[in-house]
């Protein structure tokens, strides 16, 4: 299947598109909150749990969800259904601020037709299209292969750095960015030195689909990030971060990801942290 010329169509797919786009595996990503089976999905959709499928084990300066094992994700994936060459769209009911960490990481480990169902379930179902109540039965097994570096990836060096040389993003909701003083025994609160407050959530609109392109690319160009400079950002665990990779993606702009993001900074205690509104 040829991939979209258009930026936007390449990292982003409407509820009626979908609908017609035969041959395509849909994935719910899931951050869990024990009511999954519960939820209404779209007919056919394979459930993906983001914590156990999408990441490996975290902790310390490894964050909180750092990339998954290659092996693991393609066994992973292969349960999932997922054959070769076959179009992936993967959505959530967080307007897409969770499934967004799938279209990410599928794209990292190869996958190149990865979309992101635009305004997630909601989009879905205010279209009147057909929903299903109880999961579907287990696809039978894939055969894609999958394999790691697809996508651009920071440490927390390259990070640092990239905060100097060219544009960091953090893209927390803006509290968290500003941080303030830590309690004891807590990790350190703000921002990485020289990064720049950039909410996810800024690129949604209201009712959840994805803000239109002139939109974006003037949000996007008062922060410096216009195709010029380097891109890196982050968030707090690597989920949220994504989001802002694909909506700079829609715009023709790549940005590398800090997969650890603040939860691995944080754990540094040789890494600072500036705490207010402004980079430094």
């Amino acid at each position: 299947m040829t991939l979209p010329q258009d930026p936007r169509a390449r990292v982003l797919i409407t509820p009626a598109d979908l609908a017609r786009l035969d041959g395509a595996a849909v994935l719910a990503v899931r951050n869990p909150r024990g009511d999954e089976g519960r939820t209404p999905r779209i007919p056919g959709a394979v459930d993906v749990d983001l914590p156990t499928e999408l990441a490996g084990p975290g902790g310390g300066t490894r964050g909180s969800r750092p990339l998954p094992d290659i092996a693991a994700l393609q066994a992973h994936a292969r349960r999932w259904g997922l054959r070769q060459g076959q179009p992936v769209v993967v959505y959530d009911h967080d307007r897409g601020l969770v499934a967004g960490r799938g279209w990410w990481v599928l794209r990292w480990a190869g996958i190149a037709d990865v979309r992101l169902l635009d305004g997630g379930f909601a989009a879905w179902e205010a279209a009147g299209l057909p929903v299903a109540r109880t999961p579907a039965p287990a696809p039978p097994a894939g055969d894609v292969v999958l394999s790691a570096g697809h996508l651009p990836v920071l440490d927390a060096d390259g990070a640092a750095a990239l905060a100097r040389a060219g544009v960091l993003l953090d893209s927390r909701i803006r509290p968290n960015y500003i941080g303030a003083a830590a309690a004891p025994g807590q990790p350190k609160r703000g921002h990485i030195p020289g990064a720049l407050s950039a909410p996810a959530t800024d690129n949604l609109t209201e009712p959840g689909p994805f803000a239109e392109a002139e939109t974006l690319r003037h949000l996007y160009a008062a922060l410096g990030a216009e195709g010029s400079r380097p891109v890196g950002v982050y968030c707090g665990a690597g989920i949220s971060a994504a989001l802002n990779v694909l909506a700079l993606a829609s715009l023709g702009i790549e940005a590398a990801m800090y997969p650890g993001s603040w939860s691995a900074w944080a754990a540094d205690p040789a890494r600072p942290a500036i705490v207010g509104g402004k980079p430094e």
